[in-house]
């Protein structure tokens, strides 16, 4: 059959992005993107339009979703911050004579587009590597999405340690010598759920959506 018109597939791309976006600022800034891990610890579905929008649509609309999530954290960490730890993602946030800088915004956006990026490229060279495998789509779909995630909490977690280290430490009432202990237990707690979670959406949601997407686009 003959290709679609071009109008018709970016009208289909649109749509596409449009949902994801509106489902990445439901899970920003509402409650429900954000799921029990372990005592207080929670693992957020922020990421997961993100790691979604790269396999669905590519890397570079990936990176523009990861954007998009960054935006939308800047916002919740300026206005409504969760916690006296915001300034490490605002620099417009303080508590008393700390605030924010520049660093903040690179913390903020850089592993977040990131997301999209690292899930993308992952995607392409595993659908390549794992190309002679059978039944490769779990492994390329769930290493790529797992990637992704923990390419966000780990620059996340390495920015906070480089740039704000101490006041990180002191903002939360624990010593300094202690903060590789506490940014470790979270990758632990929080970082590896989170990617786990990201693993199980990517090929859960993005496998059927291609299948069905081929066949409509065919």
């Amino acid at each position: 059959m003959s290709a679609k018109p071009a109008p018709r597939k970016s009208v289909l791309f649109l749509a596409q992005f449009s949902m994801l976006l509106a489902i990445e600022a439901i899970v920003c800034f509402t409650s429900l993107g954000s799921l029990p891990a372990f005592g207080p610890i929670v693992a957020t579905l922020s990421h997961i339009p993100v790691i979604i929008t790269a396999l669905l649509l590519g890397t570079v609309p990936g990176a523009a979703m990861g954007f998009f999530f960054g935006l939308f954290s800047l916002i919740v960490m300026t206005f409504t911050p969760p916690g006296p730890t915001a300034f490490v993602f605002s620099p417009f946030y303080s508590v008393g004579e700390v605030s924010g800088n520049f660093w903040s915004l690179a913390i903020c956006f850089i592993p977040r587009i990131l997301i999209g990026v690292v899930t993308g490229l992952s995607f392409r060279l595993l659908s390549k590597i794992l190309a002679n495998l059978d039944k490769k789509d779990a492994l390329v779909y769930g290493i790529s999405g797992f990637l992704g995630s923990m390419t966000n909490t780990i620059l996340v977690l390495g920015g906070i340690f480089l740039f704000f280290g101490k006041l990180f430490s002191d903002a939360l009432g624990f010593s300094c010598d202690l903060i590789l202990d506490v940014l470790g237990g979270t990758v632990l707690t929080s970082g590896i759920p989170e990617a786990v979670l990201g693993a199980v959406a990517a090929y859960a949601v993005c496998k059927p959506l291609k299948t069905i997407l081929t066949k409509y686009q065919s």
